[in-house]
């Protein structure tokens, strides 16, 4: 992880692509998850593009928005899987 930004790191990537993976499967648009967050679908798009992280509230919330468990993604970041 040595000069890496944790933004643009490979482990990040797979979280937000399996964010935006449940996003999808449970029938959300960027725009109906920020309505659950209460966060502009810009912050929505950022995240799944890779251009903000998210902390480590901010992901459970997010999580819990969409009805997930937090510990699937970051199983999902440990096993190296997308």
């Amino acid at each position: 992880m040595k000069g890496t930004k944790s933004v643009t790191s490979e482990e990040n990537k797979r979280l937000c692509v399996w964010l935006k993976r449940q996003r999808q499967e449970k029938g959300h648009t960027m725009r109906s998850l920020s309505e659950i967050l209460g966060a502009p679908h810009s912050f929505i798009g950022k995240v799944e593009n890779q251009e903000r992280r998210l902390d480590v509230i901010e992901f459970v919330r997010y999580c819990q928005a969409l009805e997930v468990n937090p510990a699937e993604g970051i199983t999902k970041v440990l096993e190296g899987e997308y």
